[in-house]
């Protein structure tokens, strides 16, 4: 079977660096690699080496010296692939890699396909299917609360949840097929309610998991946060100052900004994937109305939503209107141009719009302090909490717990309608292979190959 064959690929990035590691993973990995590897040690066959050594050498192309290596030896079960695997840890020159990387080919190997290597940890049971997306999530990690959380699933926490839960589905499963193959000996008398309150305890944690998966990808891809205000408040002239240049065009003509401009900024950790949006106001110009509904569905996918407010002028139905779009929404108002002679305030903000405000200076640069303290207290240790142990970070893991909770109510129905047991045992099956979806004991070879297509070649 092609899983069977030895595979090799380059392991670093494919540009000039310090070091760089052809990676080989197979049966015949060692033979491979010693055909070209000439030890600085007389006589030194690879082969014949423990796991988890060293060895220091040169790989040869005939008599020709390409480069001056170390090899690192780990034999199977003991390795990333759970496979017999070296690695030739090289200059880090592209040709050079290229070079070695034809060389182990044509003693052998073959290239391995996106995302192999991990593919083989997974078909090997090293891994489970949750931790193999986990390893992707800790390559793309764009934070340190993303890197923890894929860290943690890495490590196995949500295996560990999701088996836990299988483990009580199944456990009741079996309960009720032996009960109806030998009801002499096992009795389901009262055994609806138990299972009841069993279904109901599952379906809490279920949900408990869901809730928490919106914070897991908030963790994994940033926090959607949309920028809007009326024409002139400041909203470009915010956007610039975040992200540190002049990204968006800055008048004293109002309705500058006519479509969606979208950047992404750190501010103490924490990732926004920022949109700035068309001034909100009532205008007769097409173009222009056309950004201004384009900035109201905006706000509503947004996580968060920094409302702009110009302290220069007096708030009127334009602010009233954008209040009222935004009153259920996750909002920070920022009273920019405090610079200027104030003629609206804080406390004149938070008595018709109760969200917290903080006054800032785009020109001058101001006030940003504050508004990086608002965003710790709103998403570090308010409201949303980056201290779970576990995220669902995966739109597929949430599918897959939805479809297992929504199978678990079912079994709930039955049980109110009195019917038998064997429909119980129907539903609660299905809540199995769902969350078997989740640790890949319950997908097909096509969706294993599609997560897999997504990494890059040498993971």
């Amino acid at each position: 079977m092609r899983e069977c064959d030895t595979i090799a690929a380059i392991a670093t990035a494919m540009t000039g660096a310090g070091i760089g590691i052809v990676r080989v993973s197979g049966d015949r990995a060692f033979e491979i690699v010693e055909k070209i590897f000439r030890s600085k040690k007389t006589g030194k066959k690879l082969t014949e080496q423990d796991t988890y050594t060293m060895h220091y050498g040169n790989i040869v192309d005939g008599d020709e010296a390409i480069d001056e290596v170390i090899v690192l030896l780990m034999r199977g079960p003991h390795s990333y692939t759970a496979e017999d695997t070296a690695e030739i840890d090289c200059h880090g020159g592209v040709y050079v890699m290229k070079r070695i990387l034809e060389l182990v080919i044509r003693s052998g190997a073959r290239p391995a396909e996106p995302g192999e290597f991990t593919k083989r940890a997974f078909l090997n049971g090293r891994i489970d299917l949750s931790q193999a997306e986990a390893v992707m999530d800790v390559i793309q990690a764009k934070n340190e609360y993303a890197l923890r959380s894929s860290v943690s699933q890495l490590k196995g926490s949500v295996q560990r949840l999701v088996k836990g839960i299988r483990e009580q589905v199944i456990y009741e499963i079996a309960f009720i097929e032996s009960a109806l193959d030998d009801p002499e000996h096992v009795s389901l008398d009262g055994y609806p309610e138990k299972l009841r309150e069993k279904v109901d305890n599952l379906i809490q944690m279920a949900e408990d998991l869901l809730i928490h998966a919106d914070q897991g990808r908030i963790l994994k891809e940033g926090i959607r946060t949309v920028i809007i205000g009326k024409p002139n408040a400041g909203k470009s002239s915010l956007l610039n100052v975040l992200t540190g240049d002049e990204r968006a065009i800055v008048t004293e003509i109002a309705g500058t900004t006519r479509d969606i401009l979208e950047e992404q900024v750190r501010v103490r950790g924490l990732v926004l994937n920022i949109v700035d949006t068309a001034g909100i106001r009532k205008t007769e110009d097409r173009v222009e109305q056309i950004g201004v509904n384009r900035a109201k569905e905006a706000v509503r996918d947004a996580d968060l939503v920094l409302y702009v407010v110009d302290g220069s002028t007096k708030l009127d139905e334009n602010d009233r209107e954008i209040m009222e779009l935004l009153q259920d929404r996750n909002v920070i108002v920022l009273l920019n141009k405090t610079d200027l002679v104030m003629k609206t305030t804080t406390e004149m903000v938070e008595r018709m719009f109760s969200k917290p405000t903080v006054g800032i200076s785009a020109r001058e640069e101001s006030g940003f302090d504050r508004l990086a303290d608002l965003l710790e207290e709103m998403f570090l240790s308010g409201s949303i909490s980056y201290e779970e142990e576990s995220y669902l970070t995966s739109i597929r893991h949430r599918t897959a717990m939805k479809e297992a909770k929504e199978s678990l109510k079912k079994v709930l129905e039955s049980i109110d309608c009195g019917l038998p047991e064997d429909f119980y045992s129907i539903d609660l099956m299905d809540a199995y292979e769902s969350l078997g979806k989740i640790v890949g004991e319950s997908v097909g070879e096509d969706l294993v190959n599609e997560i897999f297509r997504k990494f890059c070649v040498g993971k």
